[in-house]
Formats: structure tokens, C-alpha cells, sequence
């Protein structure tokens, strides 16, 4: 089992933050690929498979912003609180 530093969410505690990412919705609506977002964002398809599948702890704003230029879209498009 890994440290974790004071103030950062553990593994388990990932899951009960409540932020969904849509970037699976929003790649299929656009037809991308998720290589093709990495081409055009330059992340690595690895980081960007890990904010589709809600596993990101942390997303940079130059990110953030990269990959909502690309897919047109505003930044409450891409990450959505969930409400379970």
C-alpha cells in the first residue's frame, strides 16, 4: 500500500468525490478517437484514458482548457458533478 500525503484523497476516496469526467460522451458525439484527442491536445492517450474512466485525482488548467478548445465545448461540459 502506497503513502498518500496529507489533503490527498486515498484510492478510496476517489470514487466518493462526485466528479464525473464526459469525455467518452463527448468524443463519441464529436467522432474522435481518444488518440486523436491526444494527438491534438499532446496528453499522453494513458493520462487522457485516465480522466475518461473517472480515475484523475488532479487535471492541469493548460489540460483542462487544450482539451476543451479541441472538443468545442466548455469546461461544465466535460466534468459534471455526480449526484448519486
Amino acid at each position: 500500500m502506497r503513502d498518500v500525503e496529507a489533503g490527498e484523497p486515498s484510492d478510496a476516496d476517489v470514487d466518493t468525490i462526485g466528479v464525473h469526467c464526459r469525455l467518452t460522451e463527448l468524443l463519441e458525439e464529436r467522432g474522435l478517437a481518444v488518440t486523436e484527442l491526444s494527438a491534438l491536445v499532446g496528453v499522453s492517450p494513458v493520462n487522457l484514458s485516465v480522466l475518461k474512466n473517472d480515475r484523475a485525482k488532479a487535471i492541469r488548467f493548460s489540460t483542462l482548457v487544450a482539451i476543451c478548445d479541441v472538443l468545442e465545448c466548455e469546461i461544465g461540459d466535460l466534468l459534471v458533478l455526480r449526484r448519486d
